[in-house]
């Protein structure tokens, strides 16, 4: 609306141009080329601008709530003009027989009118003057109030009809979010020297998804790992690796298990007095940049760094490696900034800072001058906010770093880098994994689990579910019984811990996890290789089906048409919900909805009719068809979120 407003404006000003009488005082002739060459570029920029913002709006899948908020929105401001932020409720209905959506805002306002204004109006009667109001739109058939206020809302069938195939057309498009923001995650975030285990897992896929979701939706999203990597555990490591080692800096050591390295170590500066006396000097040494030292820290993080893309490579992750070490050189200045703004306080040589609200202050200098995780988190914060600028900074950090985080987040805050009401910054904290025992997971021997044991573990298992149901003999080639078995074991892993929401703690079991029955990965992409081979044993390919969408009306008059069709075009508002709560169980429940859904819709209408005796095809119903290839294409949208590779054959 801006732009065309401005477009209208420099038009009229192009035409003022023509007629040297409305510019006042006579320009030379130079002049006014000049500025009416300028007036035209601009009106040309702005021209393509709307036409790109139209044709991408054009392709975006509606969302349907957000529509329906908007016209009840306008609704209740016309009906009630002098109510400020009027609650507005809309959700889609329960149950076929109170319509699609429900608008549940009149009982608010008849709270709200009873406190501020004293006035005592029964919801009913609000409900109705809402109604009234209700502005001319292109998706509501009727509404109906029911009950003691609720407002329910039937769809047009057309206008259903209109945006499936829009959908099937333009492919799965993400809604209109607006202006295109920056947004900096930061997750994973193991150790060098210590191996991943199953206490990595969930920010690892948790934070993947994540970035995943608002880079379809359309963001600058940067990913960041931020390792261990700095720290005086590196003192006890270099020196052992100088006494295992001791030509490390020509021939590169052979440290096959880190592991066990990093436990040898750690048992020597706990036991022997000399070597512990040494790797503080090697600490030392380390943060003064000695050339010697450095070539042995990066050794170290090489062999960490193989073994973490190991695991990155199995789950296909990608990250930016920003580790601890990055913002070392930062931290001498984020000190300084505390101090110069009165913050800091000294207690027993430790430099510390009070956060209001917070018991606990945030140490930014050990007294032997060294700096902490404290340090090292706010050095984060800040370049994060001011160098990266970042519009939304999520952590994706366990529930146990909780306070610590919003300990920073508030001296952040304290220290004037943002405004919580312009850049968001969240801790999306997660709870633990535990065993089948309902304790932490371990392994028998009381030991954590490591992540690629249980990976390797998950393909084991995952190729003798294919083999229980002869997979192997007659219905996939070895190239597809592989993919399958990489498809099923990981994608399982990530839809078990994805599929829970993310502040609980949740239960680890294969068992579950591989059943293909329920709301499972298993289940799920043995759903959507069903749905995709109905078109392909109808004989029907890629380009008649594009055809079809173009051509064919989608009928929506069986009921179980019209609720599978209602179920896909709600993927725009989850998705949306998602980005505002970053809960990604959210996105799993609807796809578990929507195959569930689609088996209903599959049972009783008939996609392909064939004879009952020779089983030839007697007829194609294509619009049916274009429901299945609707269903597949956003389930295989929601795949990709979770980063799951479905496969065509299983």
């Amino acid at each position: 609306a801006f732009q065309e407003n401005e477009i209208k404006l420099l038009t009229a000003e192009i035409e003022c141009l023509k007629n040297f009488g409305c510019l006042g005082a006579s320009p030379s002739l130079e002049g006014l080329r000049d500025e009416n060459a300028k007036l035209k570029y601009r009106l040309n920029f702005l021209q393509k601008s709307l036409q790109e913002e139209r044709s991408k709006t054009a392709k975006s899948m509606i969302n349907i709530n957000s529509c329906l908020q908007e016209i009840f929105g306008a609704a209740i401001q016309a009906a009630y003009p002098d109510l400020e932020n009027p609650p507005l409720v809309v959700t889609p209905s329960q149950q076929p027989k109170f319509g699609d959506y429900q608008c549940n805002s009149a009982m608010g306002i008849t709270q709200i009118l009873l406190k501020t204004k004293e006035q005592k109006v029964s919801p009913r009667e609000i409900a109705e003057k809402i109604v009234k109001n209700i502005p001319a739109n292109e998706c509501i058939e009727k509404v109906e109030i029911a009950g003691p206020g609720f407002i329910n809302v039937h769809l047009r069938k057309d206008f259903v009809s209109k945006q499936l195939s829009s959908l099937l057309m333009n492919g799965v498009q993400p809604p209109a979010v607006g202006k295109r923001k920056k947004v900096v995650v930061d997750f994973s975030s193991p150790n060098i020297a210590k191996e991943m285990h199953v206490g990595h897992l969930r920010s690892t896929i948790i934070g993947e998804s994540m970035c995943r979701l608002f880079e379809f939706a359309g963001y600058d999203v940067l990913r960041l790992n931020h390792l261990g990597d700095w720290g005086t555990q590196f003192g006890m490591l270099i020196a052992h690796l100088q006494d295992k080692f001791p030509d490390y800096l020509t021939v590169s050591p052979p440290i096959g298990d880190l592991q066990a390295f990093y436990k040898e170590s750690k048992r020597r500066f706990d036991t022997e007095e000399e070597f512990k006396k040494r790797a503080y000097q090697c600490v030392v040494l380390l943060q003064s940049k000695n050339p010697d030292f450095i070539k042995a820290w990066e050794l170290i993080c090489d062999v960490s760094r193989k073994e973490f893309q190991k695991i990155y490579n199995c789950l296909d992750i990608t990250l930016i490696e920003r580790g601890e070490s990055f913002y070392h050189e930062m931290m001498k200045d984020i000190v300084k900034e505390f101090e110069d703004k009165g913050f800091v306080q000294v207690d027993d040589g430790r430099k510390i800072v009070f956060v209001p609200g917070f018991p606990v202050p945030l140490t930014i200098m050990k007294s032997d001058g060294g700096y902490t995780y404290d340090t090292s988190d706010l050095a984060a914060l800040k370049h994060r906010l001011h160098e990266e600028k970042a519009d939304i900074l999520i952590y994706v950090v366990d529930s146990g770093q909780s306070v610590h985080l919003q300990t920073v987040f508030a001296a952040g805050q304290m220290m004037g880098w943002y405004d919580p009401k312009v850049t968001r910054v969240a801790h999306a904290a997660f709870g633990v994994v535990l065993g089948e025992d309902k304790k932490k997971f371990k392994t028998r021997s009381g030991d954590t689990v490591r992540l690629i044991d249980l990976l390797e573990e998950g393909l084991k298992r995952a190729m003798d579910k294919l083999k229980d149901k002869e997979r192997d003999k007659v219905v996939l080639t070895a190239e597809e019984l592989k993919a399958a078995q990489t498809s099923v074991a990981f994608g399982c892993i990530k839809y078990a811990d994805l599929s829970h929401n993310r502040l609980n703690d949740y239960v680890f079991s294969f068992d579950k996890m591989l059943d293909d029955r329920g709301n499972t990965a298993a289940y799920l992409l043995y759903a959507f290789t069903r749905i995709r081979a109905i078109a392909r044993l109808a004989n029907i390919d890629e380009q008649m089906l594009r055809k079809a969408a173009r051509e064919e009306v989608l009928i929506l008059d069986h009921e179980k048409e019209w609720k599978l069709g209602k179920c896909i075009l709600r993927f725009p508002e989850i998705l949306q919900k998602i980005l505002e709560d970053l809960l990604l169980h959210t996105l799993c429940d609807y796809l578990y909805e929507l195959a569930t859904t689609f088996t209903e819709f599959y049972d009783n209408c008939y996609c392909v009719e064939k004879d009952r005796q020779s089983g030839q095809i007697m007829k194609v119903n294509m619009w049916r068809l274009l429901l299945c290839e609707a269903t597949a294409t956003v389930m295989a949208k929601g795949f990709d979120i979770l980063g799951i590779k479905p496969v065509q054959r299983m």
